[in-house]
């Protein structure tokens, strides 16, 4: 059995989108920026693509821009924010310890030109209040930007709530919703976005597609300077086969939306229930405010590279935490920031399912984890420190 439980990291292109996108890679292959007709024709593609991408946001067509992904897309809603604060004299910034690197590093790039940043700490269930939110922002803050969701533990923030304070400070809200896009709901008009990032091949899209939304009367910053594309907001030519493989997808991903959560929460639960009965194991994140396919453990006693490799040869494709920084040996910054030690959060597991799981693959999940874990533990030293008393146990059995 092979089983690809690594959704989170990156989706399988479906059907729907891959043969969208077949007219404009092999025939209608001209520039949008040409005044031709097969330039013209391309034009009429992408305009379409960001309109479908604008309906699923609840958005205007004008208020999209297209970016090459997620990481693109945080870089330039935090630096536009930033921007046009420093304008008004407003240079601070409120986020949250366990964003992902994209928006945690743009922030550190703004604390070098004189920003100050204050990051929210996370509760031990991976959960921010509007509270806290309320709480940090200050005259001179200019940028609320909190995830939808998170990345690794898959917990869903408040956003609408933490929206709604930004909304009535006066302050610019963005929400990083890479992992949510296709999995949650996302209404920019409701949910008080003011610049909102998404990510393609989170939603069984092409890579290197992603979406910047920006609502009307906040114009972003350019990044990249060339030509006049994407209304003076992006230059380079725009990749029309991705938007509309993009919009394709995300339109799949939002009609099927209700039913697809309520399966993958059903299988979700059922392998919490089946790996919490590992021995000194841990939940990562709330219980029931997370991703519908998402599943984080830690494991006390083990590596999570040593269970990753074994899991694969089991034919298990997981991750430990971020693809971002799978090449990375320190522990996961976001179990750090949920308060886990640094010798249990070298024990994680992500598990994040995709829309094809069924129950006999969970129970194999299960079975598989079960076993290596307890196979890691038996040659492991530290393990046999924790079980005869010579070091006491982090986590409860």
């Amino acid at each position: 059995m092979y089983l690809y439980a690594d959704n989170a990291a990156t989706t399988k292109m479906s059907r729907t989108a891959i043969e969208a996108m077949l007219p404009f890679l092999d025939g209608v292959y001209g520039n949008p920026s040409s005044l031709h007709s097969c330039g013209q024709k391309a034009k009429e593609a992408l305009e379409d693509a960001r309109d479908r991408i604008a309906r699923c946001l609840n958005a205007s067509p004008r208020e999209i821009t297209f970016t090459s992904g997620g990481s693109e897309s945080d870089n330039q809603a935090i630096l536009t924010a930033a921007a046009l604060g420093a304008k008004k004299g407003k240079r601070h910034v409120v986020s949250t310890a366990f964003e992902h690197h994209a928006v945690l590093h743009t922030l550190k790039k703004l604390e070098r030109q004189g920003f100050a940043v204050t990051l929210l700490d996370v509760a031990p269930n991976g959960l921010v209040t509007p509270e806290q939110a309320a709480a940090a922002i200050r005259e001179d803050t200019c940028l609320v930007t909190v995830m939808a969701a998170n990345n690794e533990i898959g917990t869903v923030q408040p956003i609408v709530e933490i929206g709604a304070v930004c909304r009535e400070k006066g302050v610019l809200f963005h929400t990083d919703a890479v992992q949510a896009a296709g999995h949650l709901p996302l209404d920019a008009a409701a949910q008080h976005f003011d610049l909102l990032s998404l990510s393609a091949h989170k939603f069984h899209g092409p890579k290197g597609c992603g979406v910047l939304f920006a609502r009307r009367g906040v114009t972003p910053e350019r990044l990249i300077e060339g030509g006049a594309q994407e209304r003076g907001r992006r230059a380079g030519t725009e990749n029309v086969a991705a938007a509309v493989g993009m919009a394709a997808a995300l339109e799949e991903a939002v009609r099927d939306m209700a039913p697809t959560a309520a399966r993958l929460t059903a299988l979700r639960d059922r392998l919490i229930d089946g790996l919490r009965r590992i021995p000194y194991s841990a939940l990562n994140g709330d219980r029931s405010a997370r991703l519908p396919g998402n599943v984080n453990f830690c494991f006390e006693g083990i590596e999570g590279e040593s269970l990753l490799l074994l899991l694969d040869d089991k034919g298990i494709a997981a991750s430990s935490g971020s693809a971002c920084t799978s090449g990375s040996l320190d522990p996961s910054h976001v179990l750090l920031a949920i308060g886990r030690p640094h010798e249990v959060a070298h024990g994680s597991l992500r598990l994040s399912l995709g829309e094809d799981a069924d129950e006999a693959q969970i129970d194999y999940l299960i079975r598989a984890v079960s076993e290596t874990v307890a196979y890691l533990r038996g040659m492991s030293p530290l393990w046999h420190d924790l079980e005869n008393g010579r070091r006491p146990h982090v986590l409860a059995r």
